[in-house]
C-alpha cells in the first residue's frame, strides 16, 4: 500500500473543516493517554496500560486520518466515518446527568464530520484522480 501523493489541487474548504475536526480528536485522545499514563496505580496497572496504549493507537489513526482527508486518498473516508458513528455511541453514552454537555460536544462534532466529509464536493475530492 503506498501513501497518496500530495494532492494537485486543495482540499475543498468542507473537507479541510472535516480535517481539522478529526485532528483536534485525534489530539484530544492523545492528551486522555498522557492523562492516563499519569493516573497509573499499582492496583490498575494493566487496565491503565492497555487504555493508554488504545488511546494512543486510536488517537494517532484520527491524525493519519485527518492527514489523509487533505490529499486524494479514497482509502481514509471509511475509517473516519466508522470513527464518528463510534463516537456519535460514546455520546449516546455520556447522555444525560453530568456528562451531558460531554456527550452534546461529542455528538455535534461527530455530526459535523460526517456531513463535512460526506458532501459532494469533499466525495469528488477523495476519489481516485481516473475516477473523477
Amino acid at each position: 500500500m503506498t501513501l497518496p501523493a500530495a494532492a494537485p489541487t486543495a482540499a475543498p474548504s468542507p473537507l479541510r473543516v472535516g480535517a481539522v475536526l478529526v485532528g483536534l480528536e485525534g489530539l484530544a485522545l492523545l492528551v486522555l493517554a498522557v492523562l492516563e499514563l499519569t493516573a497509573l496505580s499499582g492496583e490498575r496497572l494493566v487496565m491503565g496500560l492497555t487504555t493508554t496504549v488504545f488511546f494512543l493507537g486510536y488517537g494517532g489513526a484520527l491524525l493519519v486520518g485527518a492527514w489523509g482527508l487533505l490529499r486524494p486518498w479514497d482509502l481514509v473516508r471509511s475509517p473516519i466515518v466508522v470513527a464518528q458513528l463510534i463516537q456519535l455511541g460514546v455520546a449516546w453514552s455520556f447522555r444525560g446527568g453530568d456528562t451531558g454537555p460531554v456527550a452534546a460536544v461529542l455528538a455535534a462534532v461527530a455530526v459535523a464530520v460526517l456531513v463535512l466529509v460526506l458532501l459532494p464536493s469533499s466525495s469528488r475530492y477523495l476519489l481516485p484522480e481516473d475516477e473523477r
